[in-house]
């Protein structure tokens, strides 16, 4: 039986905390903690940057920009974002799941033509 992906939407209490603890543990206890995801460097050449590449991923709690709900962002959303998406390497989780999805209903992030 495979393990359920655990979303970051609508966090417990008990979640969020975790998630910062680890945040703050050091770059080592990190890398080697259960929730930590392995970044592929292969994956990672279409970024362009003076800076370092992650060599992991760690769950990140964000405060939604538009409502203020804190979530989490995944470590394995953002491997996917990084990684398969494309994403730039300094982009980061602004909005929630229900913000997003309430913008898209209503064609915010439609072009304008």
């Amino acid at each position: 039986m495979t393990k359920k992906h655990a979303s970051g939407r609508d966090p417990n209490a008990k979640a969020l905390r975790e998630a910062e603890r680890v945040a703050r543990l050091h770059p080592d206890q990190q890398k080697d903690h259960p929730t930590a995801v392995p970044a592929d460097p292969s994956k990672l050449g279409h970024i362009n940057t003076y800076g370092a590449l992650p060599e992991y991923y760690i769950d990140q709690v964000f405060v939604c920009r538009l409502c203020g709900k804190p979530e989490i962002w995944r470590a394995r959303d953002q491997q996917w974002y990084y990684e398969e998406a494309k994403g730039h390497i300094d982009a980061a989780a602004v909005e929630c799941h229900s913000c997003r999805r309430a913008k898209k209903r209503r064609g915010a992030d439609r072009p304008e033509r």
